[in-house]
Protein backbone atom coordinates (compact mmCIF):
# COMPACT_ATOMS: atom_id res chain seq x y z
CA UNK A 1 0.00 0.00 0.00
CA UNK A 2 3.13 2.46 1.18
CA UNK A 3 4.22 1.74 -2.51
CA UNK A 4 0.92 2.60 -4.19
CA UNK A 5 1.24 6.36 -2.04
CA UNK A 6 4.56 6.52 -2.95
CA UNK A 7 4.41 6.07 -6.62
CA UNK A 8 1.19 8.39 -6.42
CA UNK A 9 3.35 11.42 -4.91
CA UNK A 10 5.99 11.00 -7.49
CA UNK A 11 3.79 10.95 -10.88
CA UNK A 12 2.26 14.60 -8.80
CA UNK A 13 5.77 15.77 -8.52
CA UNK A 14 6.22 14.66 -12.20
CA UNK A 15 3.04 16.61 -13.21
CA UNK A 16 3.72 19.89 -10.97
CA UNK A 17 7.45 20.24 -12.70
CA UNK A 18 5.96 19.32 -15.88
CA UNK A 19 3.32 22.01 -15.93
CA UNK A 20 6.09 24.75 -14.67
CA UNK A 21 8.02 23.52 -17.33
CA UNK A 22 5.57 24.14 -19.87
CA UNK A 23 4.56 27.34 -18.86
CA UNK A 24 7.47 28.78 -17.47
CA UNK A 25 8.29 32.20 -19.71
CA UNK A 26 11.70 31.35 -21.90
CA UNK A 27 14.36 33.60 -22.91
CA UNK A 28 14.11 33.90 -26.52
CA UNK A 29 17.25 33.77 -27.67
CA UNK A 30 17.60 36.17 -30.74
CA UNK A 31 20.60 35.85 -33.52
CA UNK A 32 23.49 37.37 -33.58
CA UNK A 33 23.70 40.96 -34.14
CA UNK A 34 25.47 40.87 -37.55
CA UNK A 35 28.47 43.55 -37.69
CA UNK A 36 28.14 46.75 -39.32
CA UNK A 37 29.61 47.27 -42.23
CA UNK A 38 32.45 49.07 -42.76
CA UNK A 39 32.36 52.12 -44.95
CA UNK A 40 35.49 52.96 -47.28
CA UNK A 41 36.69 56.18 -48.18
CA UNK A 42 37.55 57.11 -51.04
CA UNK A 43 38.92 60.12 -52.90
CA UNK A 44 38.99 60.36 -57.25
CA UNK A 45 37.78 56.37 -57.16
CA UNK A 46 41.04 55.51 -55.06
CA UNK A 47 40.44 53.55 -51.69
CA UNK A 48 42.12 55.84 -49.10
CA UNK A 49 41.16 53.77 -45.68
CA UNK A 50 44.63 53.67 -44.93
CA UNK A 51 46.15 56.85 -47.02
CA UNK A 52 46.22 60.53 -46.81
CA UNK A 53 44.98 62.91 -49.01
CA UNK A 54 46.31 66.77 -49.43
CA UNK A 55 44.48 68.73 -51.56
CA UNK A 56 45.89 71.95 -52.76
CA UNK A 57 46.11 75.27 -56.01
CA UNK A 58 48.11 75.33 -58.84
CA UNK A 59 50.09 79.11 -58.38
CA UNK A 60 51.14 81.40 -60.30
CA UNK A 61 54.01 80.42 -62.65
CA UNK A 62 53.58 76.50 -61.18
CA UNK A 63 54.15 73.54 -63.20
CA UNK A 64 54.16 69.76 -62.97
CA UNK A 65 57.80 69.51 -62.13
CA UNK A 66 57.53 72.56 -59.24
CA UNK A 67 54.61 70.80 -57.92
CA UNK A 68 56.49 67.56 -57.95
CA UNK A 69 59.86 68.26 -57.24
CA UNK A 70 60.12 67.50 -53.28
CA UNK A 71 57.80 64.23 -53.77
CA UNK A 72 58.92 62.29 -56.74
CA UNK A 73 62.51 62.05 -58.51
CA UNK A 74 63.74 64.41 -61.06
CA UNK A 75 64.24 61.43 -62.96
CA UNK A 76 60.09 60.69 -63.14
CA UNK A 77 59.16 63.94 -63.60
CA UNK A 78 60.99 63.46 -66.66
CA UNK A 79 59.41 60.54 -67.60
CA UNK A 80 55.90 62.24 -66.75
CA UNK A 81 57.12 64.96 -69.69
CA UNK A 82 58.31 63.06 -72.23
CA UNK A 83 56.23 59.83 -71.67
CA UNK A 84 52.93 60.91 -71.00
CA UNK A 85 51.74 63.67 -73.08
CA UNK A 86 49.39 61.35 -75.28
CA UNK A 87 47.47 60.83 -72.19
CA UNK A 88 47.44 64.47 -71.01
CA UNK A 89 50.12 67.58 -71.89
CA UNK A 90 51.62 69.11 -68.67
CA UNK A 91 52.07 72.40 -70.49
CA UNK A 92 48.46 72.84 -70.00
CA UNK A 93 48.24 72.82 -65.96
CA UNK A 94 47.03 76.41 -65.14
CA UNK A 95 47.17 78.19 -62.16
CA UNK A 96 44.30 77.89 -59.33
CA UNK A 97 43.25 74.44 -60.95
CA UNK A 98 43.01 71.94 -57.81
CA UNK A 99 45.08 69.05 -57.56
CA UNK A 100 45.62 66.22 -54.57
CA UNK A 101 48.33 64.36 -53.27
CA UNK A 102 47.38 60.81 -51.95
CA UNK A 103 50.67 59.97 -49.78
CA UNK A 104 50.87 56.47 -47.41
CA UNK A 105 50.89 56.95 -43.48
CA UNK A 106 54.42 55.39 -43.63
CA UNK A 107 57.01 57.05 -40.96
CA UNK A 108 58.51 58.79 -44.10
CA UNK A 109 55.63 59.40 -46.18
CA UNK A 110 55.52 58.79 -50.34
CA UNK A 111 53.61 60.18 -52.46
CA UNK A 112 51.46 57.25 -54.59
CA UNK A 113 49.37 59.64 -56.43
CA UNK A 114 49.07 62.62 -58.21
CA UNK A 115 46.02 64.36 -58.91
CA UNK A 116 45.51 66.99 -61.47
CA UNK A 117 41.67 68.39 -62.05
CA UNK A 118 41.54 69.37 -65.25
CA UNK A 119 37.94 71.38 -65.06
CA UNK A 120 35.39 70.56 -62.99
CA UNK A 121 34.74 66.58 -64.05
CA UNK A 122 37.69 65.24 -65.75
CA UNK A 123 41.20 64.56 -63.71
CA UNK A 124 44.48 63.06 -64.38
CA UNK A 125 46.07 60.64 -62.27
CA UNK A 126 49.58 59.97 -61.98
CA UNK A 127 49.78 56.36 -60.08
CA UNK A 128 53.30 55.86 -58.88
CA UNK A 129 53.19 52.81 -56.92
CA UNK A 130 54.92 50.41 -58.95
CA UNK A 131 55.62 51.86 -62.40
CA UNK A 132 54.37 54.73 -63.58
CA UNK A 133 50.62 54.92 -64.90
CA UNK A 134 49.02 57.81 -66.55
CA UNK A 135 45.01 57.70 -66.86
CA UNK A 136 42.59 60.38 -67.29
CA UNK A 137 39.19 60.23 -65.72
CA UNK A 138 35.88 61.75 -65.01
CA UNK A 139 33.90 62.59 -61.25
CA UNK A 140 30.29 61.62 -60.92
CA UNK A 141 28.13 64.10 -62.06
CA UNK A 142 24.36 64.47 -60.90
CA UNK A 143 21.92 66.04 -63.25
CA UNK A 144 18.93 67.77 -61.98
CA UNK A 145 16.26 69.46 -64.12
CA UNK A 146 14.75 73.05 -63.23
CA UNK A 147 12.59 75.65 -64.22
CA UNK A 148 13.57 79.35 -64.98
CA UNK A 149 11.11 82.51 -66.11
CA UNK A 150 11.80 86.07 -67.02
CA UNK A 151 10.30 89.01 -68.08
CA UNK A 152 12.15 91.27 -70.29
CA UNK A 153 12.81 94.95 -69.08
CA UNK A 154 15.59 96.03 -71.10
CA UNK A 155 17.29 93.11 -72.35
CA UNK A 156 18.07 89.10 -72.48
CA UNK A 157 21.12 89.92 -70.67
CA UNK A 158 19.73 92.01 -67.72
CA UNK A 159 17.12 89.99 -67.25
CA UNK A 160 19.15 86.54 -66.21
CA UNK A 161 20.77 89.05 -63.92
CA UNK A 162 17.88 90.25 -62.69
CA UNK A 163 16.12 87.30 -61.87
CA UNK A 164 19.61 85.72 -60.61
CA UNK A 165 20.07 83.14 -63.04
CA UNK A 166 23.20 81.85 -64.51
CA UNK A 167 24.01 84.11 -67.92
CA UNK A 168 25.40 80.94 -69.21
CA UNK A 169 21.92 79.53 -69.53
CA UNK A 170 20.60 82.94 -71.33
CA UNK A 171 23.47 82.00 -73.73
CA UNK A 172 21.84 79.07 -74.36
CA UNK A 173 18.40 80.54 -75.08
CA UNK A 174 19.83 83.08 -77.46
CA UNK A 175 21.72 79.88 -79.35
CA UNK A 176 18.83 78.10 -79.30
CA UNK A 177 16.10 81.05 -81.09
CA UNK A 178 19.12 82.54 -82.79
CA UNK A 179 17.29 82.07 -85.87
CA UNK A 180 13.70 82.84 -85.38
CA UNK A 181 13.78 85.78 -82.87
CA UNK A 182 15.89 88.70 -82.89
CA UNK A 183 17.14 89.94 -79.59
CA UNK A 184 18.18 93.59 -80.46
CA UNK A 185 14.61 94.00 -80.94
CA UNK A 186 13.18 92.38 -77.91
CA UNK A 187 9.85 94.93 -76.24
CA UNK A 188 9.53 95.56 -72.59
CA UNK A 189 7.14 92.53 -71.31
CA UNK A 190 7.84 89.69 -73.12
CA UNK A 191 8.72 87.03 -71.47
CA UNK A 192 10.02 83.51 -71.40
CA UNK A 193 9.94 80.00 -69.33
CA UNK A 194 12.41 77.50 -69.14
CA UNK A 195 13.00 73.90 -68.43
CA UNK A 196 16.50 72.78 -68.19
CA UNK A 197 19.26 70.59 -66.43
CA UNK A 198 22.29 72.03 -64.08
CA UNK A 199 25.13 69.72 -63.39
CA UNK A 200 26.43 68.98 -59.75
CA UNK A 201 29.86 67.19 -58.98
CA UNK A 202 30.08 66.48 -55.22
CA UNK A 203 27.20 68.65 -54.40
CA UNK A 204 28.59 71.56 -56.16
CA UNK A 205 27.18 73.71 -58.23
CA UNK A 206 29.29 73.24 -61.40
CA UNK A 207 26.73 75.03 -64.58
CA UNK A 208 23.88 74.55 -66.16
CA UNK A 209 24.06 72.08 -68.98
CA UNK A 210 20.99 71.46 -71.76
CA UNK A 211 18.19 73.44 -72.42
CA UNK A 212 14.83 70.61 -72.39
CA UNK A 213 12.22 72.55 -73.72
CA UNK A 214 11.70 76.52 -73.58
CA UNK A 215 8.66 79.44 -74.79
CA UNK A 216 9.81 82.79 -75.35
CA UNK A 217 6.78 84.89 -76.42
CA UNK A 218 8.02 88.26 -77.86
CA UNK A 219 6.11 91.13 -79.73
CA UNK A 220 2.84 88.84 -78.65
CA UNK A 221 3.62 85.24 -80.46
CA UNK A 222 5.06 82.32 -78.72
CA UNK A 223 7.90 80.76 -79.99
CA UNK A 224 7.99 76.84 -78.31
CA UNK A 225 11.67 75.30 -78.22
CA UNK A 226 11.74 71.30 -77.78
CA UNK A 227 14.87 69.49 -77.87
CA UNK A 228 14.93 65.73 -79.41
CA UNK A 229 17.11 63.24 -80.12
CA UNK A 230 16.83 59.96 -82.13
CA UNK A 231 19.09 58.40 -84.03
CA UNK A 232 20.90 60.98 -86.24
CA UNK A 233 18.46 63.68 -85.36
CA UNK A 234 19.33 66.16 -82.72
CA UNK A 235 18.16 69.52 -82.22
CA UNK A 236 15.83 71.82 -81.03
CA UNK A 237 12.50 71.65 -83.28
CA UNK A 238 8.66 73.81 -82.64
CA UNK A 239 5.61 72.49 -81.81
CA UNK A 240 4.88 71.22 -85.53
CA UNK A 241 8.78 69.34 -85.42
CA UNK A 242 9.52 72.47 -87.83
CA UNK A 243 13.92 73.04 -87.43
CA UNK A 244 14.95 76.02 -85.46
CA UNK A 245 18.05 76.12 -87.03
CA UNK A 246 18.26 78.39 -90.01
CA UNK A 247 20.66 78.56 -92.98
CA UNK A 248 22.02 81.98 -91.62
CA UNK A 249 22.57 83.18 -87.75
CA UNK A 250 20.55 86.07 -87.06
CA UNK A 251 23.21 88.18 -86.25
CA UNK A 252 27.44 87.50 -86.19
CA UNK A 253 27.60 88.21 -82.53
CA UNK A 254 26.09 88.29 -79.21
CA UNK A 255 24.53 91.21 -76.49
CA UNK A 256 25.20 94.24 -78.41
CA UNK A 257 23.82 97.09 -79.91
CA UNK A 258 22.89 97.91 -82.97
CA UNK A 259 24.26 101.66 -83.82
CA UNK A 260 23.37 102.11 -87.66
CA UNK A 261 21.25 100.24 -89.49
CA UNK A 262 20.91 99.45 -93.05
CA UNK A 263 20.48 102.77 -95.53
CA UNK A 264 20.83 104.34 -98.86
CA UNK A 265 21.59 107.89 -97.48
CA UNK A 266 23.54 108.05 -94.31
CA UNK A 267 26.31 110.48 -93.05
CA UNK A 268 29.41 108.69 -92.74
CA UNK A 269 30.73 109.35 -89.34
CA UNK A 270 34.72 110.61 -90.76
CA UNK A 271 34.12 111.29 -94.31
CA UNK A 272 31.24 113.60 -93.34
CA UNK A 273 29.36 112.78 -96.60
CA UNK A 274 26.05 111.32 -97.20
CA UNK A 275 26.67 107.79 -98.71
CA UNK A 276 24.52 104.16 -98.58
CA UNK A 277 25.26 101.90 -95.60
CA UNK A 278 24.40 99.03 -96.87
CA UNK A 279 25.04 96.69 -93.67
CA UNK A 280 24.38 96.68 -89.71
CA UNK A 281 26.46 98.45 -87.17
CA UNK A 282 26.96 96.25 -84.08
CA UNK A 283 28.37 98.22 -81.16
CA UNK A 284 30.47 96.22 -78.96
CA UNK A 285 33.88 96.17 -76.49
CA UNK A 286 37.13 95.42 -78.61
CA UNK A 287 37.72 91.82 -78.46
CA UNK A 288 34.15 90.84 -78.67
CA UNK A 289 34.07 87.37 -80.41
CA UNK A 290 32.62 87.42 -83.82
CA UNK A 291 31.23 84.74 -85.57
CA UNK A 292 30.11 83.25 -89.24
CA UNK A 293 26.80 83.41 -90.54
CA UNK A 294 26.53 80.23 -91.80
CA UNK A 295 28.76 77.49 -93.28
CA UNK A 296 31.33 78.73 -95.82
CA UNK A 297 34.24 79.68 -97.60
CA UNK A 298 36.56 82.41 -97.05
CA UNK A 299 36.71 84.55 -99.75
CA UNK A 300 39.07 87.16 -98.52
CA UNK A 301 40.81 87.91 -94.98
CA UNK A 302 43.03 90.92 -94.56
CA UNK A 303 43.31 94.56 -95.27
CA UNK A 304 41.08 96.53 -97.46
CA UNK A 305 41.43 99.76 -97.32
CA UNK A 306 38.83 102.10 -94.99
CA UNK A 307 36.91 98.52 -93.64
CA UNK A 308 40.79 97.69 -92.05
CA UNK A 309 41.14 94.17 -90.82
CA UNK A 310 38.21 92.57 -93.41
CA UNK A 311 36.61 88.76 -93.77
CA UNK A 312 34.33 88.17 -96.54
CA UNK A 313 32.38 84.70 -96.69
CA UNK A 314 31.00 82.67 -99.77
CA UNK A 315 28.12 80.65 -98.08
CA UNK A 316 26.73 79.31 -101.60
CA UNK A 317 26.17 80.46 -105.09
CA UNK A 318 23.71 82.98 -103.62
CA UNK A 319 25.04 84.64 -100.56
CA UNK A 320 27.91 86.19 -99.59
CA UNK A 321 28.72 87.78 -96.06
CA UNK A 322 31.53 90.09 -95.16
CA UNK A 323 32.94 91.11 -91.55
CA UNK A 324 35.12 94.82 -91.06
CA UNK A 325 36.45 97.15 -88.90
CA UNK A 326 38.15 93.76 -86.95
CA UNK A 327 40.93 93.86 -84.69
CA UNK A 328 42.22 90.76 -85.52
CA UNK A 329 41.44 87.19 -86.91
CA UNK A 330 40.77 84.28 -85.25
CA UNK A 331 43.03 81.13 -85.50
CA UNK A 332 43.40 78.97 -88.75
CA UNK A 333 41.13 82.12 -90.94
CA UNK A 334 42.84 82.45 -94.29
CA UNK A 335 41.05 83.01 -97.57
CA UNK A 336 40.22 79.51 -98.71
CA UNK A 337 39.30 77.86 -95.47
CA UNK A 338 36.26 76.10 -94.62
CA UNK A 339 34.14 77.68 -91.78
CA UNK A 340 31.02 76.43 -89.99
CA UNK A 341 28.14 78.37 -88.90
CA UNK A 342 29.00 79.58 -85.57
CA UNK A 343 32.71 79.25 -85.74
CA UNK A 344 34.95 82.17 -84.12
CA UNK A 345 36.53 84.28 -87.26
CA UNK A 346 37.57 86.79 -85.93
CA UNK A 347 37.39 89.94 -82.87
CA UNK A 348 35.19 93.61 -82.78
CA UNK A 349 38.24 95.98 -83.72
CA UNK A 350 38.28 99.97 -84.77
CA UNK A 351 40.88 99.34 -87.79
CA UNK A 352 39.86 101.13 -90.79
CA UNK A 353 38.06 104.37 -91.02
CA UNK A 354 36.13 103.91 -87.61
CA UNK A 355 35.35 105.99 -85.27
CA UNK A 356 35.27 103.23 -82.36
CA UNK A 357 35.14 99.52 -82.00
CA UNK A 358 32.09 97.87 -83.60
CA UNK A 359 31.58 95.52 -86.72
CA UNK A 360 30.54 96.70 -89.61
CA UNK A 361 28.10 93.41 -90.84
CA UNK A 362 26.97 92.75 -94.44
CA UNK A 363 25.02 90.31 -96.95
CA UNK A 364 24.83 90.35 -100.50
CA UNK A 365 22.48 88.22 -102.31
CA UNK A 366 23.53 87.40 -105.96
CA UNK A 367 26.04 90.05 -105.60
CA UNK A 368 23.88 93.07 -104.70
CA UNK A 369 23.39 94.00 -100.42
CA UNK A 370 20.45 93.27 -98.87
CA UNK A 371 18.58 94.31 -95.22
CA UNK A 372 20.80 91.59 -92.81
CA UNK A 373 17.25 92.62 -90.33
CA UNK A 374 15.12 91.55 -92.78
CA UNK A 375 16.50 88.75 -94.36
CA UNK A 376 14.49 85.71 -94.76
CA UNK A 377 16.30 82.00 -94.13
CA UNK A 378 14.91 78.84 -95.41
CA UNK A 379 14.97 76.13 -92.34
CA UNK A 380 16.84 73.35 -91.20
CA UNK A 381 15.00 69.36 -92.13
CA UNK A 382 12.49 69.06 -90.02
CA UNK A 383 12.07 66.13 -87.53
CA UNK A 384 10.79 63.65 -90.34
CA UNK A 385 7.40 61.07 -90.53
CA UNK A 386 9.72 58.26 -88.95
CA UNK A 387 10.07 60.05 -85.50
CA UNK A 388 6.99 61.97 -85.73
CA UNK A 389 4.84 59.74 -83.43
CA UNK A 390 7.33 59.97 -80.56
CA UNK A 391 8.49 63.38 -80.94
CA UNK A 392 4.51 64.29 -80.53
CA UNK A 393 4.66 62.37 -77.36
CA UNK A 394 7.51 64.85 -76.03
CA UNK A 395 5.72 67.86 -77.02
CA UNK A 396 2.98 66.70 -75.14
CA UNK A 397 4.70 65.86 -71.87
CA UNK A 398 7.03 68.71 -72.22
CA UNK A 399 4.37 71.61 -72.83
CA UNK A 400 2.58 70.48 -69.82
CA UNK A 401 5.63 71.06 -67.70
CA UNK A 402 5.90 74.18 -69.25
CA UNK A 403 2.18 75.42 -68.70
CA UNK A 404 2.90 74.66 -64.90
CA UNK A 405 5.39 76.92 -64.74
CA UNK A 406 4.44 80.27 -63.11
CA UNK A 407 5.79 83.70 -64.28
Amino acid sequence: MKKIYLLIIVLIVIAFFSVIWLFYPRVKELPPTPKPVQKHQYAYKINVDSLVVVYGKVGNNQNLGSILNNYVSGQMIDRIAKETDNVFDVRKIHPDRKFARIVSKDAAPRTLYFIYEINDVDYVVYDFRDTLRVYVDKKRVVVKTRTATGIISTSLWNTFEDNNLDVNLGMKLSDIYAWTIDFYGLQKGDHFKLLYEELYVDSTYIGTDRVLAAEFTSNGRDFYAYYFSKDTIHGYFDEKGQSLRRSFLKAPLKFSRISSRYSKARMHPVLRIVRPHFGVDYAAPRGTPVVALGNGRIAEAGWKGGYGRFISIRHNSVYTSTYAYLSGYAKGINAGSFVNQGDLIGYVGMSGLATGPHLDFRVYKNGSPVDPLKMESPPALPVGKTYMQTYNQLVVQMKTKLDSIDH
